[in-house]
């Protein structure tokens, strides 16, 4: 009896291993999005980059992921998430390194989409082996660690970017970081027991499996409705910070950095809440209605400076239950285990769709009626959102999810 039981502590040990390596590795990833966010002023001193060119730059990974998110999905179920995570982290390496050695933008950029192919790989890949490694019984929670990943690297790159001295090296501290996260993740992470022979055959019927099956689409559309809502208020965020507060453009980047790591504490939050049978679509619905009438208070002159920034944290922070929830239901509405990496490529690509469509939509926006404009769009996506929620509250009933319904 000794013996079991010290053998099922080593085996949660390992498990709790390969988790962190898998959320680690999405931690390195999401840095590559970061760096660039706050190497634009270098970049622009460096290489003479104009605004369109910086906008490739920064927004290439969303334009993959628009494209390429059921794609990778397809691919991974194939192949194998775990080769194909080593894959992503190998080329984040290499286009890393050679974004480092850059003289002009066409190197950069090219740099940038083998950056931008390892990150895609990397957010399909991670669930897919969180899902077979996971204690079920936490496995809630392992997704919320792992929902946390984007704004820990954006933060910790938002931070440490403007001490490493220069665009060159923050590139090249990526790749190193790629290489140290793709050995680690070659250690601890088990591979599948049972392997598929892949089946290129099999991927466009995949492919249309997932289309037709109401839950992953619904988890998608919800995912790029929230992404549009975050990213319309946090891409102009020192903007704003700077108009409204009369802060500099450091204080205005540690202001962002700060409420973009808040987000964390709502990932981690929805994953207790959710391993104690918290329903999923009331979790999603009152988060979505608070990042709708926070907005209001944000974009709309109303409130005093102060107030206005800490409804911006609250907006980051409430949001994060948003993506933990939907990451850890993928799963579990996937028509099929097997078909799981194309339901969380879906969920990525609708994800990327609103990170690319809310900057683009709140921007023009406030271009032409001012910020008071921002707050009507990012209220009526969470009104959609609301809506699209409610919606898959009753796919949980039918389903018998866990957490399931309002």
């Amino acid at each position: 009896m000794l013996q079991m039981n010290e053998a099922l502590r080593t085996e949660g040990a390992m498990r709790w291993t390969a988790v962190a390596a898998v959320v680690g590795s999405g931690i390195v990833s999401s840095l590559q999005i970061g760096k660039a966010m706050i190497a634009v002023p270098m970049l622009q001193a460096d290489l003479g980059l104009d605004f369109g060119q910086l906008g490739w730059v920064t927004g290439i990974f969303a334009l993959l992921g628009l494209f390429g998110g059921i794609p990778a999905g397809a691919v991974v179920a194939a192949v194998g998430d775990r080769r194909m995570l080593l894959l992503g982290l190998a080329a984040l390496a290499v286009g890393a390194a050679a974004g480092a050695c850059a003289t002009t933008f066409a190197v950069l950029l090219g740099a940038r989409l083998i950056e931008g192919f390892g990150f895609l790989l990397i957010t399909v890949a991670g669930p897919s082996i969180l899902q077979r490694i996971a204690d079920p019984a936490r496995r809630d929670i392992v997704f919320a660690l792992w929902s946390c990943f984007m704004a820990t690297g954006m933060s910790i790159a938002m931070v440490a970017g403007p001490m490493l001295g220069g665009w060159r090296v923050i590139w090249a501290s990526g790749a190193v970081l790629a290489v140290l996260a793709m050995v680690a993740a070659a250690m601890v992470i088990p591979v599948a027991m049972r392997t598929v022979a892949p089946s290129w055959r099999r991927l466009p019927g995949d492919v249309l499996t997932i289309l037709r099956t109401p839950g992953p689409v619904l988890l998608a559309v919800c995912f790029a409705l929230y992404a549009l809502m975050f990213f319309a208020l946090f891409s102009f965020l020192p903007v704003l910070l700077m108009q409204r507060m009369q802060v500099g453009y450091g204080t205005a980047g540690l202001l962002s950095a700060l409420a973009t790591a808040v987000n964390i504490v709502g990932n981690l939050t929805a994953g207790v809440l959710l391993s104690r049978g918290v329903p999923r679509a009331a979790l999603i619905v009152t988060a979505c209605g608070i990042m709708g009438v926070s907005a209001l208070g944000i974009f709309l002159p109303v409130l005093p400076d102060t107030a206005a920034f800490l409804l911006c944290v609250l907006f980051s922070m409430i949001g994060g239950a948003i993506p933990a929830t939907l990451l850890s239901t993928a799963p579990l509405l996937a028509p099929a285990a097997a078909l799981v990496p194309v339901s969380v490529g879906l969920l990525m690509q609708g994800s990327n769709l609103g990170q690319a469509a809310g900057p683009v939509a709140v921007g023009g926006l406030i271009g032409s009626h001012g910020w008071p404009a921002a707050a009507l769009l990012v209220a009526t996506a969470a009104v959609l959102a609301v809506i699209t929620a409610l919606w898959l509250g009753g796919l949980f009933r039918r389903r018998g999810v866990a957490g399931r319904a309002m």
